[in-house]
Protein backbone atom coordinates (compact mmCIF):
# COMPACT_ATOMS: atom_id res chain seq x y z
CA UNK A 1 0.00 0.00 0.00
CA UNK A 2 1.05 3.57 -1.14
CA UNK A 3 1.73 5.80 1.75
CA UNK A 4 0.13 9.36 1.98
CA UNK A 5 2.29 10.92 4.46
CA UNK A 6 6.16 11.71 4.67
CA UNK A 7 8.37 12.77 7.44
CA UNK A 8 11.02 15.25 6.48
CA UNK A 9 14.33 15.34 8.85
CA UNK A 10 15.37 19.16 8.67
CA UNK A 11 18.06 21.30 9.59
CA UNK A 12 15.43 23.10 11.70
CA UNK A 13 13.19 20.64 12.40
CA UNK A 14 10.77 17.88 11.76
CA UNK A 15 8.36 18.22 8.75
CA UNK A 16 5.27 16.16 7.93
CA UNK A 17 3.48 16.24 4.47
CA UNK A 18 -0.02 14.43 4.04
CA UNK A 19 -1.78 13.80 0.17
CA UNK A 20 -4.99 15.70 0.23
CA UNK A 21 -6.83 14.25 -2.62
CA UNK A 22 -4.55 15.52 -5.43
CA UNK A 23 -1.96 17.63 -3.53
CA UNK A 24 0.77 17.44 -0.76
CA UNK A 25 -0.01 19.77 2.37
CA UNK A 26 2.82 20.41 4.95
CA UNK A 27 0.68 19.49 7.74
CA UNK A 28 2.78 19.73 11.00
CA UNK A 29 6.34 20.92 12.46
CA UNK A 30 7.95 19.37 15.11
CA UNK A 31 10.81 20.25 16.93
CA UNK A 32 11.83 23.54 15.22
CA UNK A 33 14.82 24.97 14.97
CA UNK A 34 16.62 22.35 15.60
CA UNK A 35 18.58 19.68 13.58
CA UNK A 36 16.87 16.15 13.20
CA UNK A 37 19.56 14.24 11.64
CA UNK A 38 17.09 10.93 11.49
CA UNK A 39 13.25 10.67 11.44
CA UNK A 40 11.30 7.48 10.67
CA UNK A 41 8.35 5.11 12.03
CA UNK A 42 8.90 1.90 13.48
CA UNK A 43 6.48 -0.36 11.06
CA UNK A 44 5.39 -2.57 14.19
CA UNK A 45 3.45 -0.47 16.65
CA UNK A 46 3.80 3.11 14.66
CA UNK A 47 5.91 4.71 17.11
CA UNK A 48 7.81 7.59 15.32
CA UNK A 49 10.96 8.35 16.40
CA UNK A 50 13.34 11.61 15.85
CA UNK A 51 17.00 12.25 16.29
CA UNK A 52 17.88 15.47 17.27
CA UNK A 53 21.48 17.24 16.77
CA UNK A 54 21.48 19.76 19.41
CA UNK A 55 25.07 20.75 18.83
CA UNK A 56 26.05 22.57 22.13
CA UNK A 57 23.77 20.26 23.77
CA UNK A 58 24.36 17.24 22.17
CA UNK A 59 22.41 14.75 20.77
CA UNK A 60 18.50 13.62 22.04
CA UNK A 61 16.31 10.91 20.91
CA UNK A 62 12.26 11.47 21.04
CA UNK A 63 9.34 9.53 20.46
CA UNK A 64 6.20 10.03 19.25
CA UNK A 65 3.12 7.33 19.80
CA UNK A 66 0.64 9.81 18.24
CA UNK A 67 2.54 10.30 14.88
CA UNK A 68 4.15 13.59 16.37
CA UNK A 69 1.91 15.59 17.81
CA UNK A 70 3.06 15.15 21.05
CA UNK A 71 7.00 14.19 21.92
CA UNK A 72 8.58 12.09 25.14
CA UNK A 73 11.98 12.19 24.98
CA UNK A 74 14.38 9.20 26.16
CA UNK A 75 17.58 8.86 27.19
CA UNK A 76 20.05 8.69 23.63
CA UNK A 77 22.47 5.85 23.64
CA UNK A 78 25.52 6.75 25.50
CA UNK A 79 28.83 4.79 25.74
CA UNK A 80 29.58 3.54 29.17
CA UNK A 81 31.88 4.94 31.78
CA UNK A 82 35.54 4.09 30.94
CA UNK A 83 34.77 3.65 26.73
CA UNK A 84 37.43 5.20 24.86
CA UNK A 85 37.21 6.29 21.00
CA UNK A 86 41.38 5.98 21.09
CA UNK A 87 43.84 5.49 24.02
CA UNK A 88 43.26 8.42 26.46
CA UNK A 89 40.21 9.79 24.80
CA UNK A 90 36.70 8.92 26.07
CA UNK A 91 34.13 7.71 23.80
CA UNK A 92 31.08 10.36 23.64
CA UNK A 93 28.29 9.64 21.12
CA UNK A 94 28.60 13.21 18.48
CA UNK A 95 25.99 11.98 16.15
CA UNK A 96 22.85 9.79 15.98
CA UNK A 97 22.94 8.68 12.05
CA UNK A 98 20.15 6.09 11.88
CA UNK A 99 17.31 3.65 13.99
CA UNK A 100 16.22 0.55 12.53
CA UNK A 101 13.70 -1.58 14.14
CA UNK A 102 14.19 -5.36 14.97
CA UNK A 103 12.14 -8.13 13.50
CA UNK A 104 8.15 -8.47 14.53
CA UNK A 105 9.10 -11.39 16.75
CA UNK A 106 11.27 -8.85 18.68
CA UNK A 107 8.47 -6.28 19.99
CA UNK A 108 10.90 -4.43 21.89
CA UNK A 109 14.06 -4.44 19.77
CA UNK A 110 15.91 -1.47 18.31
CA UNK A 111 18.96 -0.49 16.49
CA UNK A 112 20.81 2.64 16.95
CA UNK A 113 23.86 3.90 14.44
CA UNK A 114 25.63 6.82 16.06
CA UNK A 115 29.23 8.26 15.73
CA UNK A 116 31.45 7.30 16.30
CA UNK A 117 31.03 3.91 15.13
CA UNK A 118 28.97 2.52 17.23
CA UNK A 119 25.75 0.12 17.51
CA UNK A 120 23.24 0.32 20.17
CA UNK A 121 20.52 -1.81 20.69
CA UNK A 122 17.47 -1.58 22.87
CA UNK A 123 15.00 -4.55 24.11
CA UNK A 124 12.72 -2.59 26.00
CA UNK A 125 11.29 -0.22 22.60
CA UNK A 126 14.13 2.47 23.74
CA UNK A 127 14.24 2.76 27.12
CA UNK A 128 16.97 2.21 27.20
CA UNK A 129 20.00 1.19 25.04
CA UNK A 130 23.41 -0.69 25.69
CA UNK A 131 26.60 -0.96 23.03
CA UNK A 132 27.00 -3.64 21.43
CA UNK A 133 30.73 -4.16 22.47
CA UNK A 134 31.55 -6.79 20.01
CA UNK A 135 31.32 -4.41 17.31
CA UNK A 136 33.41 -1.73 18.98
CA UNK A 137 35.80 -4.11 20.00
CA UNK A 138 36.14 -5.47 16.40
CA UNK A 139 40.01 -5.69 15.54
CA UNK A 140 39.43 -3.51 12.55
CA UNK A 141 38.27 -0.29 14.37
CA UNK A 142 41.24 1.75 16.00
CA UNK A 143 43.51 1.06 12.98
CA UNK A 144 41.01 0.82 10.06
CA UNK A 145 37.63 2.68 10.59
CA UNK A 146 37.90 6.68 10.24
CA UNK A 147 35.89 9.78 9.38
CA UNK A 148 34.74 10.78 5.82
CA UNK A 149 32.72 13.84 5.93
CA UNK A 150 32.60 14.03 9.38
CA UNK A 151 35.47 13.80 11.72
CA UNK A 152 34.21 10.14 12.65
CA UNK A 153 33.27 7.16 11.51
CA UNK A 154 29.29 6.66 11.92
CA UNK A 155 27.12 3.45 11.56
CA UNK A 156 24.84 4.74 8.64
CA UNK A 157 23.33 1.55 7.51
CA UNK A 158 21.07 -1.54 9.62
CA UNK A 159 19.89 -4.18 8.05
CA UNK A 160 18.04 -6.74 9.59
CA UNK A 161 16.99 -10.10 7.64
CA UNK A 162 13.33 -10.46 7.74
CA UNK A 163 14.25 -14.50 7.48
CA UNK A 164 16.12 -14.64 10.30
CA UNK A 165 16.68 -11.98 13.10
CA UNK A 166 20.06 -13.17 14.38
CA UNK A 167 21.43 -12.15 11.08
CA UNK A 168 22.22 -8.40 10.82
CA UNK A 169 24.22 -6.60 8.54
CA UNK A 170 25.66 -3.40 8.71
CA UNK A 171 27.53 -0.42 7.17
CA UNK A 172 30.34 1.77 9.11
CA UNK A 173 31.59 4.91 6.87
CA UNK A 174 33.85 4.38 6.39
CA UNK A 175 35.39 1.33 7.62
CA UNK A 176 32.65 -1.13 5.55
CA UNK A 177 30.34 -3.57 5.80
CA UNK A 178 30.04 -5.85 8.97
CA UNK A 179 27.51 -9.28 9.49
CA UNK A 180 26.34 -10.92 12.56
CA UNK A 181 25.19 -14.20 12.14
CA UNK A 182 23.82 -14.57 16.35
CA UNK A 183 22.71 -11.55 16.76
CA UNK A 184 25.53 -9.36 17.71
CA UNK A 185 27.92 -11.57 19.50
CA UNK A 186 30.31 -11.84 16.74
CA UNK A 187 30.43 -9.67 13.53
CA UNK A 188 33.02 -10.46 10.43
CA UNK A 189 33.95 -8.04 7.71
CA UNK A 190 31.89 -8.49 3.80
CA UNK A 191 33.60 -5.96 1.88
CA UNK A 192 35.17 -8.34 -0.92
CA UNK A 193 34.99 -7.00 -4.49
CA UNK A 194 34.44 -3.13 -3.25
CA UNK A 195 36.99 -0.79 -4.22
CA UNK A 196 38.17 2.24 -1.42
CA UNK A 197 39.79 4.03 -3.97
CA UNK A 198 41.01 6.65 -1.32
CA UNK A 199 43.49 3.85 0.45
CA UNK A 200 46.79 3.10 -0.97
CA UNK A 201 45.53 -0.60 -1.65
CA UNK A 202 41.66 0.03 -2.84
CA UNK A 203 40.93 -3.52 -2.31
CA UNK A 204 41.96 -3.71 1.31
CA UNK A 205 39.59 -5.88 4.00
CA UNK A 206 38.43 -2.86 5.78
CA UNK A 207 38.33 0.61 5.48
CA UNK A 208 35.55 0.86 2.65
CA UNK A 209 32.91 3.52 2.46
CA UNK A 210 29.29 2.20 1.99
CA UNK A 211 27.55 5.50 1.94
CA UNK A 212 24.43 3.30 2.39
CA UNK A 213 23.33 -0.03 2.08
CA UNK A 214 20.02 -2.21 1.58
CA UNK A 215 18.79 -5.65 1.41
CA UNK A 216 16.14 -6.38 -1.19
CA UNK A 217 12.62 -6.81 0.59
CA UNK A 218 12.18 -9.54 -2.37
CA UNK A 219 15.13 -11.38 -1.25
CA UNK A 220 17.63 -10.19 1.14
CA UNK A 221 21.09 -12.12 0.06
CA UNK A 222 20.73 -9.16 -2.82
CA UNK A 223 22.14 -6.37 -1.20
CA UNK A 224 22.70 -2.69 -2.88
CA UNK A 225 25.22 -0.23 -1.66
CA UNK A 226 25.83 3.26 -3.03
CA UNK A 227 29.20 3.73 -1.99
CA UNK A 228 31.98 6.73 -1.93
CA UNK A 229 33.59 4.81 -5.02
CA UNK A 230 30.66 4.00 -6.82
CA UNK A 231 27.57 1.61 -6.61
CA UNK A 232 27.89 -2.19 -5.53
CA UNK A 233 25.39 -4.71 -5.35
CA UNK A 234 26.03 -8.76 -3.77
CA UNK A 235 23.88 -11.21 -4.62
CA UNK A 236 25.14 -13.50 -2.40
CA UNK A 237 24.54 -12.18 1.03
CA UNK A 238 27.40 -9.53 0.67
CA UNK A 239 30.17 -12.58 0.15
CA UNK A 240 31.56 -10.97 -2.81
CA UNK A 241 30.52 -7.27 -4.26
CA UNK A 242 30.01 -6.16 -7.69
CA UNK A 243 30.40 -2.45 -9.12
CA UNK A 244 27.35 -1.60 -11.12
CA UNK A 245 28.46 1.69 -11.54
CA UNK A 246 27.60 3.27 -15.00
CA UNK A 247 30.81 4.32 -16.27
CA UNK A 248 31.31 7.65 -17.62
CA UNK A 249 27.79 8.45 -16.69
CA UNK A 250 26.07 10.11 -13.90
CA UNK A 251 25.10 6.82 -12.01
CA UNK A 252 28.29 6.68 -10.14
CA UNK A 253 28.84 8.56 -6.96
CA UNK A 254 26.00 9.66 -4.35
CA UNK A 255 24.62 8.54 -1.13
CA UNK A 256 21.13 7.09 -1.47
CA UNK A 257 19.79 4.30 -2.93
CA UNK A 258 16.34 3.13 -2.92
CA UNK A 259 14.98 -0.35 -3.68
CA UNK A 260 11.78 -2.04 -5.53
CA UNK A 261 9.84 -4.24 -2.81
CA UNK A 262 8.75 -6.85 -5.32
CA UNK A 263 12.25 -6.91 -7.81
CA UNK A 264 15.73 -7.57 -6.01
CA UNK A 265 16.97 -6.08 -9.89
CA UNK A 266 15.36 -2.87 -9.41
CA UNK A 267 17.15 0.26 -7.64
CA UNK A 268 17.39 4.26 -7.99
CA UNK A 269 20.07 6.50 -6.71
CA UNK A 270 20.60 10.25 -6.92
CA UNK A 271 24.16 11.15 -8.49
CA UNK A 272 26.31 13.74 -7.80
CA UNK A 273 29.92 14.46 -9.46
CA UNK A 274 32.01 13.45 -6.62
CA UNK A 275 33.47 13.37 -3.42
CA UNK A 276 35.42 16.42 -4.22
CA UNK A 277 32.33 18.35 -5.98
CA UNK A 278 28.83 16.86 -3.82
CA UNK A 279 26.89 18.54 -6.75
CA UNK A 280 24.53 17.37 -9.15
CA UNK A 281 25.94 16.17 -12.41
CA UNK A 282 26.38 18.61 -15.28
CA UNK A 283 24.20 21.16 -12.70
CA UNK A 284 21.15 18.95 -13.85
CA UNK A 285 19.53 16.95 -11.01
CA UNK A 286 18.52 13.32 -12.24
CA UNK A 287 17.40 10.02 -10.50
CA UNK A 288 19.20 7.07 -11.93
CA UNK A 289 16.95 3.76 -12.29
CA UNK A 290 17.99 0.60 -13.22
CA UNK A 291 15.83 -2.74 -13.92
CA UNK A 292 18.11 -5.30 -14.79
CA UNK A 293 20.70 -5.30 -11.30
CA UNK A 294 22.80 -2.53 -12.67
CA UNK A 295 23.96 -3.73 -16.11
CA UNK A 296 21.76 -0.82 -17.50
CA UNK A 297 20.58 2.76 -15.96
CA UNK A 298 18.62 5.03 -16.83
CA UNK A 299 18.64 9.07 -15.98
CA UNK A 300 14.59 10.25 -15.05
CA UNK A 301 14.61 14.27 -15.70
CA UNK A 302 11.24 14.96 -16.57
CA UNK A 303 10.03 17.58 -13.60
CA UNK A 304 13.58 18.41 -12.17
CA UNK A 305 16.09 21.15 -13.12
CA UNK A 306 18.14 20.78 -16.00
CA UNK A 307 20.38 23.61 -15.41
CA UNK A 308 22.29 26.18 -13.07
CA UNK A 309 21.44 23.05 -10.02
CA UNK A 310 23.31 22.04 -6.81
CA UNK A 311 21.56 19.99 -5.16
CA UNK A 312 23.15 17.14 -3.23
CA UNK A 313 20.75 14.20 -2.04
CA UNK A 314 21.98 12.68 1.48
CA UNK A 315 22.22 9.14 2.14
CA UNK A 316 18.90 9.00 3.74
CA UNK A 317 16.81 11.50 1.86
CA UNK A 318 15.60 9.12 -0.30
CA UNK A 319 12.57 6.83 0.02
CA UNK A 320 9.83 4.62 -1.45
CA UNK A 321 6.30 3.49 -1.22
CA UNK A 322 4.62 1.48 -3.51
CA UNK A 323 5.57 2.91 -6.68
CA UNK A 324 5.60 6.04 -5.07
CA UNK A 325 9.13 7.69 -4.62
CA UNK A 326 10.42 11.09 -2.65
CA UNK A 327 13.81 12.62 -1.95
CA UNK A 328 14.61 16.14 -0.49
CA UNK A 329 17.44 17.90 -0.81
CA UNK A 330 20.53 20.28 0.89
CA UNK A 331 18.88 23.11 -0.90
CA UNK A 332 15.93 22.57 0.71
CA UNK A 333 13.97 21.22 -2.40
CA UNK A 334 11.35 18.49 -2.05
CA UNK A 335 10.24 16.24 -5.16
CA UNK A 336 7.49 13.27 -5.81
CA UNK A 337 7.13 10.54 -8.19
CA UNK A 338 3.68 8.43 -8.11
CA UNK A 339 5.19 6.89 -11.41
CA UNK A 340 8.29 5.33 -10.32
CA UNK A 341 10.50 8.32 -10.74
CA UNK A 342 9.14 8.64 -14.77
CA UNK A 343 8.25 12.04 -13.94
CA UNK A 344 8.85 14.43 -10.67
CA UNK A 345 6.54 17.10 -9.22
CA UNK A 346 8.47 19.55 -6.51
CA UNK A 347 6.59 19.86 -3.11
CA UNK A 348 8.25 23.21 -2.09
CA UNK A 349 11.64 24.81 -2.95
CA UNK A 350 11.84 26.81 0.61
CA UNK A 351 12.59 23.70 3.27
CA UNK A 352 16.17 24.00 5.29
CA UNK A 353 18.89 21.45 4.04
CA UNK A 354 17.27 17.96 4.10
CA UNK A 355 19.00 14.86 6.18
CA UNK A 356 15.88 12.37 5.76
CA UNK A 357 13.21 11.52 3.96
CA UNK A 358 10.93 8.65 4.96
CA UNK A 359 7.14 7.38 3.98
CA UNK A 360 4.73 6.99 7.87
Amino acid sequence: MTSNRLYIGTNKGLMTFDKKGQAWELTQESHQAIPVSYAAVDPRNGTLWACLDHGHWGCKLHRSKDGGKTWEEVAAPAYPEGTEREPGVPAKVSYIWYLAPGSKAQAGRLYVGVEPGGLFISDDGGDSFQLVESLWNHPSREKNWFGGGRDFPGCCSIQVDPRDDQHIVIGISVGGVFESCDGGKTWAGKNKGLKACYLPNPFAEYGHDPHFMLMSPSNPDVMWQQNHCGIFRTENGGESWDDISQKDAPAFFGFAVALDSQDEKTAWVVPAVSDEYRVAVKEALCVSRTEDGGKTWTALRSGLPQQNCFDLVYRHALDISGDRLAFGTTTGNLYVSDDRGDHWECLTYHLPPVYSVRFG
